[in-house]
């Protein structure tokens, strides 16, 4: 009985798909277009599994948390950590920083999130 529940167990710790972990932006960079639109560029780090957990998207948020901004991802990706980009973003004038995350299809929100000094004039 005993090896049956752990064969039971062990079945459905395998296939959960929750081993990825969260999806963390671990780097990021922005450049300021001669029209006042942004480039802004995210690397994302996430162990995507295959098309039922991978990151899904990531996005631009203002310090108070309005969201401006997102990419969204449409497969998993190698290698890992990947980078990716939003050209043409909306970032309101005079803002020195953003916040930008990521999103993974089985956890959401959570992981770390990196702090984005623009460059200014």
């Amino acid at each position: 009985m005993k090896s049956l529940f752990t064969l039971v167990l062990l079945s459905i710790i395998l296939s959960a798909p929750a081993w990825a972990g969260k999806a963390h932006v671990v780097e990021g960079r922005a450049e300021k277009g001669s029209d006042g639109s942004w480039t802004v560029h995210a690397t994302v780090q996430h162990d995507d599994e295959g098309w039922e957990h991978y990151a899904d998207r990531w996005e631009i948020l203002a310090e108070d948390g309005t969201l401006l901004d997102t990419r969204v991802l449409f497969h998993p990706h190698t290698p890992k950590p990947f980078t990716r980009s939003i050209p043409g973003a909306k970032i309101p004038p005079g803002t020195s920083k953003v916040r930008l995350r990521a999103h993974d299809k089985v956890h959401g929100y959570g992981g770390r999130e990196f702090i984005l000094n623009l460059p200014q004039p």
